[in-house]
């Protein structure tokens, strides 16, 4: 067992219940091919890291999927909103006795290994480590120590995140990643290359 584990929170990929805002403009059959893309560069990415890890799913867990459990252990996610259920998975890891956790989402195609084995590096100098995204919130979270003030009272999916969770940590050191852009809506993906397959 490493120290060291990434927690991947994964939507279930079933139509019409996932990236919904992008589905607006492409429909909900192109949407998801978007998010099994997406799915499926998060595990290319993770699949060789070092560090142990963790899919959290959303509905249901399932076993003969992309996630292959001699690699990833699987969970649900437990809570009412975003926040409870990151912070569950948070505590859950540090119950566990691991010493440094980091959570993505996966719906980022310019994540890259380095940059996950770059921010479980900048926790040995930092409390906790952040992913800054283009739309205001953040594409990874990384700490030592649960922060359980960060993930309450935060208005999950808005711009106001980062800035709110960067209020909650003015007395511990923090370091933040370059900024990345996740996929959320239509103009996340208009101009990129990868993309232009399902446009």
């Amino acid at each position: 067992m490493s120290k060291n584990l990434l927690l991947i929170f994964t939507r279930n990929p079933e139509l019409g219940k996932t990236k919904t805002r992008l589905a607006k403009t492409v429909g909900n059959e192109t949407a998801l091919s978007i998010y099994k893309f997406l799915l499926a560069k998060t595990n290319e990415i993770t699949a060789n890291l070092s560090c142990d890890k963790a899919v959290y799913y959303s509905v249901k867990i399932r076993d003969n999927d992309i996630w292959n459990k001699k690699i990833y252990q699987k969970n649900q996610q437990k809570g009412d909103d975003l926040g409870i259920r990151m912070e569950n998975a948070f505590k859950n890891s540090f119950d566990e006795k691991y010493e440094k956790v980091l959570i993505i989402g996966s719906d980022l195609y310019d994540l890259s290994e380095e940059i996950i084995e770059d921010a479980f590096d900048k926790l040995n100098s930092n409390d906790v480590v952040i992913g800054p995204a283009e739309d205001g919130g953040y594409y990874l979270l990384g700490m030592k120590t649960l922060q359980p003030n960060i993930f309450q009272n935060k208005a999950w999916g808005t711009e106001t995140v980062r800035k709110d969770t960067l209020k909650d940590l003015q007395k511990v050191n923090v370091h933040l990643l370059k900024e990345l852009n996740d996929v959320d809506v239509f103009e996340d993906i208009e101009n990129h290359p990868a993309f232009q397959q399902f446009l």
